[in-house]
């Protein structure tokens, strides 16, 4: 008997390999992949806008990048003592405009030389809602808490929506190496803000509209990220306190299943040492001088060691610094 629905991700013909450079954007789900990527060692580079969450902010923040296009004082606002930009997160506002600048266009800089140099794309979308800032008539990314009669809620088109992820492919094509791969996934995060039965036209706009876009495109996919936590793990016990997002035992299941699906076995030997490397770096003895320690210390100096001889860049340079 079963007692399950598993949902499989189709394995992939092309591999992550460990040199791999892998760009990530979108929703807080895009995060937590790159977050789990960044602790395998892998090469990463993870919103630089900060989160977003629908397909017209992801694809401008991408356009923006594409063509290093760098904000000037004209492209911010000024709220409650912060300069803001509504494109970006709220992590880049500051009080002084030169310095929300300094911190958008050395991201929209970073992001274009890393974009230059990257094999994979993970692109999450979290919503079709958008908002539009009324004095500038412009749709942003974060309403960064200004008072919601600047705004007018309202959903994107199946035409914009469509419009933006083909222009996101064709400038990630442009951009990046020859053979990238772009995948596409819908965060299964629910905005229960939005209503229950908002959230659900929203994702499936969302859906729909991927699976218009990507078929002539031989190195775009879908990632049935959505379909396992809704499908697969079907369960409240796979969600954090709040019901909504998922908890790290869901975030793991979904980890597993795409490291099974895209991982070269190099790879995984190669991230899966590095995690044990990691958890290892965690313990606390009572006593450093201790020569168990010690040794101890010494042998895990001797796997970092043997990790980084399998690659050109730097690794574990937090754990070092």
């Amino acid at each position: 008997m079963k007692f399950r629905t598993e949902v499989k991700i189709k394995d992939s013909e092309k591999k992550i390999e460990i040199e791999d450079r892998i760009f990530s954007i979108g929703s807080c789900f895009a995060t937590e992949i790159s977050e789990l990527l960044e602790t395998g060692q892998i090469q990463t580079l993870n919103n630089p806008f900060g989160t977003i969450f629908n397909p017209y902010s992801i694809n401008f923040a991408l356009k923006k990048i594409h063509d290093a296009d760098f904000y000037t004082e004209e492209n911010l606002v000024g709220y409650d003592n912060q300069v803001i930009s509504l494109d970006h997160h709220s992590s880049f506002d500051s009080r002084f405009s030169h310095k929300t600048l300094e911190k958008i266009n050395s991201k929209i800089e970073e992001a274009n030389l890393f974009l230059q140099e990257t094999s994979w794309i993970l692109i999450t979308y979290g919503t079709s809602f958008i908002y539009e800032f009324l004095p500038k008539k412009k749709l942003v990314a974060n309403c960064h808490k200004i008072p919601g009669k600047y705004f007018e809620k309202r959903l994107l088109t199946h035409q914009e929506i469509v419009d933006s992820i083909r222009e996101t492919i064709e400038n990630l094509n442009d951009i990046c190496k020859k053979d990238v791969q772009i995948l596409f996934t819908v965060s299964p995060v629910r905005h229960t803000k939005d209503g229950m039965v908002e959230n659900n036209l929203s994702k499936s706009k969302l859906i729909s509209a991927i699976h218009e876009v990507l078929p002539p495109f031989e190195n775009c996919h879908y990632l049935p990220v959505y379909e396992v936590l809704m499908d697969d793990l079907r369960d409240y016990r796979f969600y954090k306190e709040d019901l909504i997002h998922p908890n790290s035992q869901a975030v793991q299941y979904i980890w597993e299943k795409f490291g099974n699906a895209y991982f070269s076995d190099a790879t995984m030997d190669f991230v899966e040492e590095n995690f044990r490397i990691m958890k290892a770096l965690e313990h606390q003895p009572n006593d450093e001088s201790d020569p168990k320690y010690q040794e101890f210390c010494e042998h895990l100096k001797g796997r970092m060691k043997l990790q980084q001889a399998q690659v050109k860049f730097p690794i574990f340079q937090k754990i070092t610094d």
